[in-house]
């Protein structure tokens, strides 16, 4: 079939990485994710929350928001009433479990990394891109704890992505644009390290049942998008190999 902006059905929209875009965190990174534009910065903190005192581990955790402007129209701030919007907690729960994945809290130290994900523009897969730039901006802030000598070695053991994939007019595609999700009769986010393991897999039939063979076909797709945004993610990070 021809897709709503020509791409095949296993190719990715173009995917950019941008360091350093801003001037004070510790890992800083635009991602655009085809129109999808992310900034993701991580910021280190000397400290942990209550339950990790005293054990010597850190913590990663993440915060999601979407600016107003963000989409066609102006959408009301997520912190509404001072009170986090329904959809952003389960977005930022996500990212947090997804980075978490990847690392050694005892090599972290205690200490805390913040992953700030905020949408600057949005046309599908803004979870997915927060993570997968997450991952480059908690990379580098790992970077630069080890240069300062902070830490010994690299708390990090895999590299984490992640990438949306459904079933859209009973085809299975990779990587799908605000039109096609929202048209999509399966849809689902695959999060996975480099080395083609499942950090989780959120998938639904939106409108009905999706078969066996079709949850194959998405995974598949899904491992192979995790393939190429590695490659990606090293090279914005200089190549760097984790332990």
């Amino acid at each position: 079939m021809n897709r709503f902006d020509g791409r095949k059905t296993d190719e990715l929209r173009p995917v950019k990485i941008i360091k350093d875009f801003t001037r004070y965190a510790e890992g800083s990174v635009l991602i655009e994710w085809g129109n999808t534009k992310v900034l993701c910065n991580a910021s280190v903190e000397e400290s942990v929350p209550p339950f990790k005192k005293g054990s010597g581990e850190g913590w990663v955790t993440a915060e999601y928001s979407m600016l107003p402007r963000a989409t066609a129209t102006r959408n009301k701030r997520d912190i509404n009433k001072l009170k986090l919007n329904q959809r952003s907690t389960e977005i930022q729960r996500l990212i947090g479990r997804a980075l978490r994945a990847a690392v050694d809290f005892t090599e972290l130290g205690e200490r805390s990394i913040t992953v700030d994900c905020d949408v600057l523009q949005a046309d599908g897969g803004t979870r997915t891109a927060s993570i997968t730039g997450g991952f480059v901006a908690l990379a580098m802030a790992c970077r630069k704890l080890v240069a300062e000598g902070l830490i010994e070695k690299m708390p990090l053991h895999r590299y984490i992505s992640a990438v949306s994939v459904g079933v859209v007019d009973g085809v299975a595609m990779a990587d799908l644009c605000y039109e096609e999700d929202s048209a999509a009769e399966v849809d689902m986010n695959i999060i996975m390290t480099d080395e083609g393991n499942f950090v989780e897999v959120q998938g639904t039939g939106e409108h009905g049942t999706f078969t066996q063979e079709q949850l194959l076909e998405l995974l598949a797709l899904g491992r192979k998008a995790a393939g190429e945004l590695k490659q990606l993610q090293q090279a914005a990070l200089d190549g760097l190999e984790l332990s």
